[in-house]
């Protein structure tokens, strides 16, 4: 069975962890303040959770979840990660992690800056456009009329391919967004940033985006 890493387990990260654990998968989940202070998420998630490090988790997991601040990206484990599909569900909050230039003024995105970290990963920007209340209760089965859909971007075919199968199971469609660079178009104050519609609506919205150059 496929075993889920996941380095951060706040909320979006938690809540990933108790809805892959849910489906039968293995979960090893890590936070900074060490796994001691994870034994009432292993609790509460069941017997297919365990807590450990950040490098436990990425080295354990067969996909990992990278779900810290943008500000901690660089203390993300790198060697650990190298060949595995890594998805990055972080926001850039310029507010809480300070300006970066490069994304500010459009020549990186965030998720980009976590493939340059992680050179020999293959990154996959998903579940940073849902609230972590609605990723946690509105999952439904796949063909459900109306079912929501995420917005999805990553360079390589294959980890995009494998990151939306383990979506639906957990009751989501996803809409490819392209490549990592076109991730902007769901980020924060982007039309596709957080609406709850179907492929349909969210392949609009994120052709609705409009990138706002140098806007520090």
């Amino acid at each position: 069975m496929t075993t889920i890493g996941l380095i951060g387990s706040g909320n979006i990260g938690g809540t990933l962890a108790k809805l892959f654990a849910a489906q039968g998968y293995d979960v090893v989940i890590s936070n900074s303040r060490g796994p001691e202070t994870l034994a009432d998420l292993v609790s509460e998630i069941g017997d297919n959770a365990r807590a450990g490090t950040a490098e436990e988790a990425a080295e354990a997991g067969d996909i990992v979840v990278v779900s810290v601040p943008f500000l901690a990206v660089d203390k993300v484990p790198v060697a650990p990660l190298a060949g595995k599909v890594v998805i990055d569900t972080n926001n850039y909050y310029f507010e809480r992690d300070g300006h970066v230039a490069e994304i500010d003024n459009g020549e990186t995105t965030p998720s980009e800056v976590l493939q340059a970290r992680l050179p020999e990963s293959h990154v996959v920007k998903l579940f940073n456009a849902i609230q972590s209340g609605h990723l946690a209760t509105q999952g439904v089965p796949a063909g459900t009329a109306g079912r929501r859909a995420l917005p999805i971007a990553g360079d390589d075919a294959a980890a995009k391919a494998t990151v939306a199968a383990l979506t639906d199971e957990i009751g989501y469609d996803v809409v490819d967004a392209g490549p990592l660079a076109e991730g902007w178009r769901f980020d924060r104050d982007q039309p596709a940033y957080g609406p709850e519609v179907d492929a349909a609506g969210l392949r609009q919205l994120l052709g609705e985006a409009k990138r706002a150059s140098g806007s520090a």
